[in-house]
């Protein structure tokens, strides 16, 4: 599986039309991948709490139909990042998209862990409830969005559902940029997972972003890692050593806790 993360960041001063279209852009270069990924709130930005209500959309608005046709248009599995998404009853919510090489809807998580404590995201936003998977050709995805990332049972439960690929957009700030790459190979290693952790770059709101998007194979070995700038990461993976790893390597099978019976 060849996988292109595309790490950009939003421009405050840039029309929100022209976000998506730098975005469905981006996507349509990168024939031959098989997925490629963006990043978290792409088109606001992960810290412009302010601009949330303002750029809120229902599912299938504007950045549905425009990822959707950029999916086609390339013939790529994608997971379009995320979006303020506005449900029928008013409620915000930090919604992934997942579209087929069709351009056919395959999957949306809504963020489970919302960042923030007592502002921000975490007051303006609901929170998801469901562990979403992506069987995709050869593999199952499993999705998660920044904050997630701290843990570790979300992903654990992925892996139940038979994730082998856990894929995490973000919009993870550079303050915290050690944590990004720790975490991102502990649940790498932990779950004998490949992760595609596709971070976000510029200033959101202030907030200058971490970058450095980085994919991490089961035996938690660096693939390949961004840089703090704008960047597309493309690398090759081989979704059968996930399970050359978890037979040479059987760790998952001596779980005690969080198992049922």
């Amino acid at each position: 599986m060849r996988a292109s993360l595309i790490q950009i960041g939003p421009d405050d001063n840039e029309p929100i039309d022209s976000r998506r279209e730098r975005a469905s852009s981006l996507v349509r270069e990168q024939a031959g991948a098989d997925l490629v990924v963006l990043p978290e709130l792409w088109k606001t930005g992960a810290f412009a709490f302010q601009r949330f209500a303002d750029e809120a959309e229902p599912l299938e608005g504007p950045t549905y139909e425009a990822m959707a046709k950029a999916a086609r248009d390339t013939g790529v599995w994608l997971h379009a990042g995320s979006i303020p998404e506005r449900d029928t009853d008013g409620t915000l919510y930090n919604t992934s998209l997942v579209f087929t090489p069709e351009g056919e809807l395959a999957a949306t998580y809504r963020k489970i862990h919302r960042f923030g404590f007592d502002r921000g995201e975490a007051v303006l936003m609901g929170a998801g409830k469901d562990l979403v998977t992506v069987p995709v050709p050869g593999t199952t995805l499993g999705l998660a969005t920044c904050y997630d990332l701290r843990f570790p049972e979300l992903f654990r439960g992925l892996v139940d559902l038979g994730a082998e690929v856990l894929v995490i957009c973000a919009g993870w700030p550079e303050r915290r940029a050690a944590h990004w790459s720790l975490l991102a190979r502990a649940r790498a290693v932990e779950n004998q997972s490949y992760v595609l952790a596709c971070g976000s770059a510029g200033t959101h709101a202030g907030v200058l972003q971490a970058g450095h998007s980085l994919v991490v194979d089961p035996w938690g070995e660096v693939l390949g890692e961004a840089g703090p700038g704008e960047e597309v990461l493309t690398v090759d993976i081989d979704v059968s050593r996930v399970a050359t790893v978890r037979e040479d390597f059987p760790a998952l099978k001596d779980r005690v806790l969080g198992r049922e019976g």
